[in-house]
């Protein structure tokens, strides 16, 4: 196995999810901190590595990967095992319906370039937010209770038995949601896959408070 770095912030949602897939499969890795809120993103120097100024970027032995999802694909099929999709080629693409709701549906909106649009008013940037991010559980929510009575999944994680992706793009969406103040009472189905992947040591270990760069 080559070398592997990852260009990470603490409480960056898609660098929280590759942390979390390079713990389930026991990749170490060696962090380069970017500060979003004092702008290192926007650097000439990392905008090198993404022209976009998001995190994460994954460094493969010495080739540079943007992009959450397509990180976390590419670390599947180079490492195979623990398999971060099922093998059934439906079972993979209801779990990536659910990553996509997260992923397109409900984090681009709570991105701080975004916010900046919103204006600076605070109270106004958490209406903006609780909104969105709720709008976007409940559909997760509802997607977990249709696999569940036409599939019978039953859990514990986001898509049964295992854990998968899903989980992945969801534990920091909930990290999220918190952090806003956001009511998850509505969302059971949403809270046990998110309880049942938090108590897992890897996804414990790759926590915002727990990063290096934390901030009190």
């Amino acid at each position: 196995m080559g070398s592997i770095v990852l260009h990470t912030y603490w409480r960056s949602s898609a660098s929280h999810r590759v942390r979390i897939a390079l713990g389930y499969k026991g990749l170490a890795y060696d962090p380069v901190f970017v500060n979003l809120l004092e702008g290192q993103q926007r650097s000439a120097e990392y905008k090198a590595k993404n022209p976009m100024g998001y995190l994460p970027c994954l460094v493969l032995d010495g080739v540079p990967y943007v992009e959450s999802v397509a990180i976390l694909e590419l670390l599947d099929e180079r490492f195979s095992e623990p398999a971060l999709l099922p093998e059934d080629p439906a079972d993979r693409a209801r779990v990536r319906a659910l990553v996509q709701f997260v992923n397109a549906g409900i984090q681009p909106l709570q991105n701080l370039v975004v916010l900046e649009q919103v204006g600076e008013d605070k109270e106004k940037r958490l209406a903006w937010l609780r909104h969105f991010i709720g709008r976007g559980l409940g559909a997760f929510e509802a997607l977990l209770a249709r696999y569940e009575g036409e599939l019978g999944l039953r859990g514990p994680f986001a898509y049964g038995e295992r854990f998968t992706m899903a989980d992945v793009l969801l534990v920091p969406q909930i990290y999220a949601a918190n952090r806003y103040g956001i009511d998850l009472e509505p969302f059971p189905r949403v809270r046990r896959a998110n309880d049942a992947a938090t108590a897992l040591p890897f996804v414990a270990a790759a926590a915002p408070e727990a990063q290096p760069d934390a901030k009190p």
